[in-house]
């Protein structure tokens, strides 16, 4: 991913927790499945090697989306993890269909090289 170091922090909370970082931070109502804090912006070197940012995940939504799509809390949760990595990274699928293609196919290559 062109990122030889970096660290994060990962936050495992329930609904409630993330609804206040979702509305706090973003002003948006109700839980969500993944929230992340970028440290870096877009115009910091690529061979950063410092805090990356804050991934922070609600299992129990996870859980829902799991039963949901028929698939493993340990791949949702995989998946929600490389989803708040990449947008640490500075990708966005709400800027563009374009961006959300780039950042889906990015997401399944990381998914297959750990799962």
């Amino acid at each position: 991913m062109g990122l030889e170091k970096g660290e994060l922090s990962i936050l495992f909370t329930d609904d409630r927790n993330i609804t206040l970082l979702n509305q706090k931070y973003l002003k948006r109502d109700g839980p969500t499945n993944v929230i992340a804090f970028p440290m870096i912006g877009p115009e910091d070197d690529t061979n950063f090697a410092g805090v990356l940012g804050d991934i922070v995940i609600s299992v129990e939504t996870a859980k829902r989306e799991a039963e949901k799509q028929g698939v493993t809390l340990k791949y949702t949760i995989f998946r929600l993890l490389i989803h708040g990595l990449l947008h640490l990274l500075g990708y966005d699928h709400e800027k563009s269909l374009q961006e959300a293609l780039k950042m889906e196919k990015e997401e399944q290559r990381l998914l297959r090289l750990i799962m």
